[in-house]
């Protein structure tokens, strides 16, 4: 499955964005879908996931209450909507699928798009 993340940019805080992921190729349904980030000089973050159904999310603790996971299968796309966003989120967000059911690693997912650059202004 190939994934190219987009809509990424600059936003004041307290702002919102919204992210999309479009894929292409496999059987998108099939997998759980999940957004990452990097800040410079910072490891690869979990942001969250969700299931292959839309039934479940997962999100990581500096994010929670913030930001929220969807998908449209017949869409073929995942989107991430970012609230209350704050400069410590500013980072290049990545979205990527997997196999595993409610994964929260890295090296959990298979395929990994091409990144976008969230820049949040204080």
């Amino acid at each position: 499955v190939q994934l190219q993340a987009c809509g990424g940019g600059l936003v004041q805080s307290g702002g919102s964005l919204r992210l999309s992921c479009p894929a292409s190729g496999s059987t998108f349904s099939r997998y759980s879908m999940g957004w990452f980030r990097q800040a410079p000089g910072k490891e690869r973050e979990f942001v969250g996931a969700i299931s292959w159904s839309g039934g479940s999310t997962y999100y990581g603790d500096s994010v929670k209450g913030r930001f929220t996971i969807s998908r449209d299968n017949a869409r073929n796309t995942v989107r991430l909507q970012m609230n209350s966003l704050k400069p410590e989120d500013t980072a290049v967000y990545y979205c990527a699928a997997s196999e595993v059911l409610g994964p929260r690693k890295y090296d959990e997912y298979n395929y990994w798009g091409q990144g976008t650059l969230v820049t949040v202004s204080s």
